[in-house]
């Protein structure tokens, strides 16, 4: 482990910080100590004043084979030698039907249709389009409504902050927000569920709510539900036991679609490809990113059942059946990392290795039960949070300092409201997942 460094020690960079506007960031106070780094390799980032990094979140979720896979790296750097890119528009390239393929075998039978973006958010934004233009193309335009959840996150377009339920991504935009959308509660319950192990064996009825909206609005009016099967950027929201599938089974009783947004979940999180598998639970659609191609360069997409493909595949041959699409879709470095990612994870067998530090990172994490001021704690295959009071007028302000902490003492975690969460990748070792979270709880000692 690094030896512990004074935050004020700590050696600035000579760049020019100022006109850059940072994403998800307090611009203001970054900048008066920045934490910036210039390599990556592994489980490590090397920062710009040349210390070595553990990665504890695998960059965002993403970088499931850890950071410069050799194998990746030069699928990428073959691919530039062979194609840079190729219109998505009335032409495509080899690389993003290889890549299709392998997905739609990847997922839940019958989820064989796989349309490509460029991110989380805009994976969800053409899920929900589909979602509309399927019931239209049915003739059931009337379906025009969305059910999202509390404290959920589906990227940030302006179809994902109307379904998610994430109040500070919503509040400045709601003039702007979709109509006919309406959410279910959530399922984080701290007198019911705190400190469980896995799954909560409480909640499953939460699931019920869905039955009221749907006798409130009336089921020919609602066209999907869109949830993460586990949520993440809230904090590690864990599903209680058998609430997915009554999720399903409502939907499928009703004719309303079931989105997973399986951004972060998918690709090895929860040990296996989707969390579908995991639970036992089909969705109608996928959404993926992040861990498709461990997070080497942006891709995303939907997944989709193949009666809703079929739906859109009628009139004259010779019109576009879906107006929707990016430049970028299934771009070529994008896909040739995505194919050497899907590669990288079956040949070490990475969801096996997921599976087998599941048990291990739960008990390290709930070792964490009796540290000052911490009233939760969540697992759910490699990914956990530890949730602190809050200090009283300062929300979120007590998981911020043990965030710079871990950071200045050589650990990335992230932090969400007073929630310290860590989702390594799937190549840790016991060892880095023990370093890591030792640096959580000395950081929360250390700011308590």
């Amino acid at each position: 482990m690094n030896e512990p460094m004074s935050p004020a020690l700590i050696p600035q960079t000579d760049l020019d910080l100022e006109s850059l506007w940072m994403p998800f960031t307090h611009n203001r106070l970054f900048k008066k100590q920045p934490r910036v780094v210039t390599q990556g390799d592994g489980m490590h980032y090397t920062t710009a004043d040349g210390r070595r990094i553990l990665d504890g979140l695998s960059g965002l979720w993403c970088c499931n084979a850890g950071h410069r896979h050799p194998a990746i790296v030069e699928a990428v750097r073959q691919q530039l030698d062979t194609l840079d890119y190729a219109p998505p528009f009335q032409t495509m390239h080899d690389r993003a039907f290889e890549l299709a393929a392998k997905l739609a075998k990847l997922a839940p039978e019958g989820l064989d249709r796989v349309f490509f973006s460029n991110s989380g958010s805009e994976a969800v934004d053409t899920a929900l389009k589909i979602a509309l233009a399927y019931h239209r193309a049915r003739g059931e335009g009337s379906r025009f409504r969305f059910i999202g959840r509390a404290k959920g996150y589906h990227g940030v377009g302006f179809g994902g902050i109307s379904v998610g339920g994430m109040p500070a991504n919503r509040k400045a935009f709601a003039p702007a927000m979709m109509p006919g959308v309406d959410h279910l509660p959530h399922t984080h319950d701290l007198e019911q569920m705190a400190f469980s192990h896995g799954m909560p064996t409480w909640g499953a009825h939460l699931a019920d709510e869905l039955e009221r909206l749907v006798q409130l609005h009336d089921a020919s009016t609602i066209a999907a539900v869109i949830v993460e099967p586990m949520q993440g950027s809230a904090g590690v929201i864990v599903p209680p036991q058998g609430y997915l599938q009554r999720l399903r089974e409502i939907c499928s009783k009703h004719g309303i679609l079931l989105i997973f947004d399986e951004v972060i979940t998918g690709f090895g999180r929860l040990g296996h490809y989707f969390a579908s598998d995991r639970f036992g639970v089909s969705p109608d659609i996928i959404t993926f990113a992040k861990g498709v191609n461990s997070g080497m360069v942006p891709l995303g997409g939907a997944i989709v059942h193949q009666k809703i493909y079929d739906a859109f595949m009628t009139g004259p041959e010779h019109l576009v059946e879906f107006f929707h699409g990016y430049t970028y879709s299934g771009h070529p470095l994008a896909c040739a990392a995505g194919v050497a990612a899907l590669e990288v994870y079956e040949d070490a067998n990475l969801m096996a290795r997921a599976r087998k530090l599941e048990p291990v990172l739960e008990t390290l994490m709930h070792s964490l039960r009796d540290e000052p001021n911490v009233v939760d704690i969540r697992n759910l295959g490699l990914a956990a949070a530890v949730e602190l009071a809050p200090r009283a007028g300062e929300p979120s302000k007590r998981a911020m300092e043990v965030f710079h902490y871990c950071f200045d003492h050589g650990a990335l975690v992230r932090y969400t409201s007073d929630i310290i969460a860590i989702g390594p990748a799937l190549i840790a070792s016991e060892s880095q997942l023990e370093e890591i979270v030792e640096l959580i709880r000395r950081g929360i000692r250390a700011v308590a």
